[in-house]
């Protein structure tokens, strides 16, 4: 069997499996990533003939990582209008704020601390993916019903997904600018490139938000203008990434622009992005689960739990300093737990085991540039398994604690049978 034919067979085999997950969960009211992580790891742990079973090259892995990215940081960020922020809604920013300030500067540390990792840029990684949170358990469990708190949970998420898809990025960026270590004397060195980085991306998004949506004002093709999305931010992220800046940087701005703009038939095009998104999850976590491979040592989810305690307590703290009076200390614990980690979490945790970076030599008195794998780094690989034994924490928190949500919130539990 040639080897395309191969490849074709793993996607459809992941696709099959992902749709009988989906409504294994659906009947018994999960949230079907939960599944499909558990699916991806059982996978990566099947061998046939002293290898995995399922194995795909780095630039399949490489090029879904890149697409799925793409489109769900697009999608993420289009949904973020300015103008229907409100009193509530600034202060769950705030709070977004302070939760990922309180990550970057404690979280780091305690990340560093307990797991000994040098790299002090890996784990700022770690911590401001960490900061992001997904409703999709609290949703699952509770359907439509509304309450204050369902409705801050929902907010949030939108407000802080923007800001975790692009921190780990820039940090990635500044892994390659400063070799991997802030060095404090050629800061000024450092900032430089960093900043035209920054420029390209912005300046990317926004010229190609400009080229493209300006022609969307006023028509709309239902064959066409859901294809002009996708090539828009594809466009987008490849012509910042050719000049030097940041891709994700360049989507995000696209997608800002989008979400606070007239274009034409809207609604529609914001909902076939979510499909398109939707099909593309499927494969991100079960692939995330088959590419991490989580320890076997206990020592590492001893730690794990220990770090993971931490942070709930980081985060507690924060809700505590964002919202003093609004809510109950009951109401207060309940949005504490409910720190599911979602698809932005998990597409760029896909993106990070494929993802290369270029470092700088010299040999024999001449530069050189080579390309290695961020894998191949000290310490990537326990940030990875981090990574995903806490979306496995927080997705089990979160939905057992919805299904116990009438302790902690005034809202009727809806049966999964019923939505």
């Amino acid at each position: 069997m040639a080897d395309p034919l191969i490849y074709l067979t793993y996607v459809a085999i992941i696709l099959l499996i992902g749709i009988i997950c989906s409504l294994i969960s659906r009947k018994l009211g999960i949230p079907n990533i939960l599944l499909l992580l558990l699916a991806g790891i059982g996978l990566n742990n099947i061998y046939y003939r002293g290898e995995q079973l399922i194995d795909f090259p780095p630039v399949f892995l490489t090029s879904i990582a890149i697409l799925a990215l793409v489109m769900i940081v697009f999608d993420s960020t289009s949904r973020f209008k300015i103008k229907e922020f409100d009193t509530f809604s600034l202060k769950v920013l705030k709070l977004t704020g302070i939760f990922l300030f309180c990550n970057l500067a404690l979280f780091t540390f305690f990340t560093k601390w307990i797991f000994q990792i040098q790299n002090v840029l890996l784990c700022l990684i770690f911590s401001a993916m960490m900061a992001g949170t997904s409703p999709d358990a609290v949703m699952t469990v509770l359907g439509g019903s509304k309450n204050k708190v369902i409705e801050f949970l929902e907010i949030e998420s939108i407000l802080n997904t923007p800001m975790i898809v692009l921190l780990p990025f820039i940090f990635l960026d500044l892994m390659q600018t400063v070799a991997g270590e802030i060095v404090f004397e050629h800061l000024l060195e450092q900032i430089l490139p960093f900043l035209l980085q920054i420029t390209a991306g912005i300046g990317s998004g926004v010229l190609v938000g400009l080229v493209i949506f300006k022609g969307m004002r006023k028509k709309y093709s239902e064959t066409v203008s859901p294809l002009a999305i996708i090539t828009a931010a594809l466009i987008s992220y490849i012509l910042a990434e050719n000049l030097g800046g940041n891709g994700v940087l360049s989507v995000t701005t696209m997608g800002l622009f989008f979400g606070n703009i007239y274009v034409k038939e809207k609604a529609q095009l914001q909902e076939f992005s979510s499909m398109f998104t939707s099909a593309l999850e499927i494969i991100v976590f079960i692939l995330v689960g088959l590419t991490i491979k989580l320890p076997l040592d206990m020592g590492f989810y001893f730690r794990s739990l220990m770090l993971f305690a931490i942070y709930l307590i980081i985060r507690l703290t924060a809700i505590e300093i964002g919202f003093r009076k609004e809510f109950t200390f009951k109401e207060k614990i309940f949005m504490t737990l409910n720190v599911q980690k979602g698809i932005a979490v998990a597409v760029i945790a896909f993106t990070l085991v494929s993802y290369s970076i270029t470092r700088s030599s010299v040999v024999v008195g001449l530069a050189q540039e080579e390309s290695i794998l961020l894998t191949a780094l000290p310490g990537v690989e326990t940030v990875l398994n981090l990574i995903l034994i806490f979306m496995l924490y927080s997705i089990i928190l979160s939905t057992v604690i919805s299904k116990f949500s009438k302790r902690f919130i005034s809202v009727q539990l809806e049966s999964a049978k019923e939505k």
